[in-house]
């Protein structure tokens, strides 16, 4: 490397601390109520620690997902990474976990009694681990006698499958698409 390394500013720097200490990721409001520092500038240290983590090809990288940042291991280290902490999520859902938290996603919002007729069987005790593990969040209620709860999935779930919106899934197939869908008799 060059002796001409420049450092980060002092906004940067303590911009970047508080991506280190988080265990979450931070919106700009949040880094504005924790910094005192204006938006712009919360937005110009931000912009500044990528373009030095990017230059000096860092081993993390600036992450951002619906305007919250964190510090993720850059994208040419996945490979190396993915025997070690890849598809940590996969291991620690069940297949029934995953089918439900698929159909969540797929169809939200939805009520339990949606997935229960989807999936053929009950899915209180898989809908209670989705939501401790916050991949789903209740929603809203549906306008029906006893005003069900609607689920959807969480920004945790966008963030442990890497999505940066619910667009991104990937597209079903036609009969995959008639499978997720809630008939009318049924909602």
């Amino acid at each position: 490397m060059s002796d001409t390394i420049r450092s980060l500013s002092e906004d940067a720097r303590l911009i970047e601390v508080i991506l280190f200490l988080e265990n979450e990721p931070v919106s700009v409001e949040k880094f504005v109520k924790m910094t005192d520092l204006s938006e712009d500038e919360v937005m110009g240290a931000l912009a500044e620690i990528e373009e030095y983590y990017d230059t000096y090809r860092h081993g993390m990288s600036l992450f951002e997902n619906h305007g919250a940042f964190q510090f993720l291991p850059s994208s040419d280290l996945h490979e190396r990474l993915r025997s070690c902490y890849g598809r940590r999520v996969d291991r620690r859902l069940s297949r029934a976990a995953m089918e439900t938290l698929s159909i969540v996603a797929y169809s939200q919002p939805i009520t339990r009694g949606e997935i229960d007729n989807i999936r053929g069987v009950s899915s209180d005790s898989i809908i209670r681990l989705l939501r401790d593990r916050e991949y789903i969040k209740v929603v809203g209620r549906k306008d029906v006698p006893g005003h069900p709860c609607l689920y959807g999935t969480s920004r945790k779930f966008l963030f442990e499958f890497n999505l940066n919106s619910i667009a991104a899934l990937p597209k079903l197939s036609e009969i995959d698409q008639q499978r997720f869908e809630v008939s009318e008799e049924e909602a």
